[in-house]
């Protein structure tokens, strides 16, 4: 589905311009999207294995849940909206946690050119992941790993072969904030 979505300069900063998503990936335009990292108390952290009927990244585990934010809405409540949509969970605006807004430059073999700005957020995982209703045209499915092993294995696959290529500092910042709040 097509959504309008918020033209953001190369710092970040909103234009007072919006684009069709489409047209932004067309384009290589910059856009927010936010992006929720859920984890559990002993320590492991919610994987989504991307549809294979995505047009980036098919097939890599990735965040747990992550979208873009439309023209106008408001950051929380857009994490709010993509977290029911796809994994069908209710969450509060007090169960997430910032960590920080993180730039992202992704130029991909078929033509789409990401430039998105990642409100990114981590969440205890309150449910057994056994309740979650995965958006199917989304979510191919997912899964727990321990926090440490996933650290490791993202160190180790850089290609992509399993996991989407995000900037090792941007995982960094997201396994510190984790470790902070277990």
């Amino acid at each position: 589905m097509d959504e309008w979505v918020d033209v953001l300069d190369e710092d970040g900063r909103h234009t007072g311009k919006r684009i069709l998503k489409s047209d932004a990936h067309r384009k290589g335009v910059f856009h927010p999207t936010v992006h929720i990292w859920f984890f559990t108390p002993p320590g492991e952290v919610l994987l989504q294995l991307r549809s294979a009927l995505k047009k980036t990244f098919p097939g890599l585990w990735d965040v747990s849940v992550a979208g873009h934010i439309e023209t106008g809405e408001d950051i929380t409540q857009a994490a709010l909206r993509e977290v029911r949509e796809e994994i069908g969970l209710e969450v509060r605006e007090e169960d997430l946690i910032p960590v920080g807004i993180y730039k992202s430059v992704q130029k991909h073999e078929n033509g789409i050119v990401d430039c998105e700005f990642h409100h990114t957020y981590i969440s205890v995982l309150k449910a057994p992941i056994s309740n979650l209703e995965v958006q199917e045209e989304e979510v191919a499915g997912i899964r727990l790993l321990p926090l440490e092993e996933w650290e490791e294995e993202l160190k180790k696959d850089r290609k992509p072969s399993k996991y989407v290529p995000h900037d090792l500092s941007y995982y960094d910042a997201v396994i510190d904030a984790i470790r902070k709040n277990l």
